[in-house]
């Protein structure tokens, strides 16, 4: 139960980050990002040599799958969102359960990938590596917070 918590709290931490790489017009700035991210982890996780040949297939393909449903979430929930007030009930039964059904699919892509991390990383390096994406993830908001002077994404939807 605590590995399905931990889980869900990185997915929770991945997906606001996982939007800003995403967004258009911004290759230059999406490179750096993962450039940093690479970096980042690939300290925090000290791996060696073997290990980041290993794994960093398994990362780079777990990245692309989450894009992918991101992107298309993203497009879909961007736009009934737009039209809300103009939704029956059903309409918005509906886009509660295709959120719903999005956030499983993330969660059973990280366990799929779980899995795969066990075995090309020891379990430690594994939960390392979920430490640090949330870690990244806090210093990439940091710097661009202080960079923008605005509140990170989530202190401004409280507002």
């Amino acid at each position: 139960m605590k590995k399905v918590k931990l889980l869900i709290a990185v997915l929770a931490l991945l997906f606001p980050s996982m939007e800003l790489l995403a967004q258009p017009g911004k290759e230059n700035r999406e490179e750096k990002i993962e450039a940093m991210k690479i970096g980042f982890i690939t300290k925090r996780l000290d791996l060696t040599s073997a290990e980041a040949q290993k794994f960093w297939p398994v990362y780079n393909k777990m990245q692309d799958e989450m894009r992918a449903i991101h992107k298309t979430r993203k497009k879909d929930f961007k736009e009934a969102m737009a039209d809300i007030g103009n939704m029956s009930d059903q309409e918005v039964e509906k886009l509660i359960d295709d959120d719903l059904a999005f956030k499983q699919q993330n969660v059973d892509l990280m366990k799929k990938y779980h899995a795969q991390f066990k075995q090309v990383l020891p379990v430690k390096k594994v939960a390392l590596l979920y430490h640090a994406e949330e870690d990244f993830r806090r210093e990439l908001l940091r710097q661009l917070q202080s960079r923008d002077n605005k509140p990170p994404p989530h202190d401004r939807m409280r507002k």
